[in-house]
């Protein structure tokens, strides 16, 4: 949301999930009628950080945003892309926090679209120590 020309998800609790909707343009394309895999990634490494700054500040006992600010940077990223996404329709992600310490945080990610899983992913997002 920081980053004007970002993809602008909007992340959101549902439950124990991190939950967001957001529609492809058509400069997302990678074949026709395909979403790009780079985009897709990028989906699901963006909406998996959110969720895990929103998890440690939930975790903390803190209002989210306040400071001093949690940050969480990408240590690692697998996606597993299971069959084309479409470009026209939207997709929809959910993450859920497996694993919360003070230094880190895993999470698994699922992308659908059409009701189908299309990618899944399995990140750890890692909080930098404070200089």
């Amino acid at each position: 949301a920081n980053n004007p020309r970002g993809l602008r998800i909007q992340s959101r609790w549902e439950g124990d999930a991190a939950v967001c909707s957001w529609t492809p343009e058509p400069h997302h394309l990678a074949a026709p009628g395909v979403l790009n895999g780079g985009v897709i990634a990028t989906l699901i490494d963006c909406h998996c950080a959110t969720a895990a700054i929103a998890a440690a500040y939930r975790a903390e006992g803190r209002p989210l945003g306040s400071e001093p600010a949690i940050v969480m940077l990408t240590g690692s990223l697998n996606v597993e892309f299971l069959r084309p996404t479409p470009l026209a329709a939207p997709v929809h992600l959910r993450a859920q926090v497996i694993e919360l310490t003070l230094r880190k945080a895993a999470l698994t990610c699922s992308l659908t679209s059409g009701g189908e899983e299309t990618a899944r992913g399995a990140v750890v997002m890692v909080r930098p120590k404070s200089r």
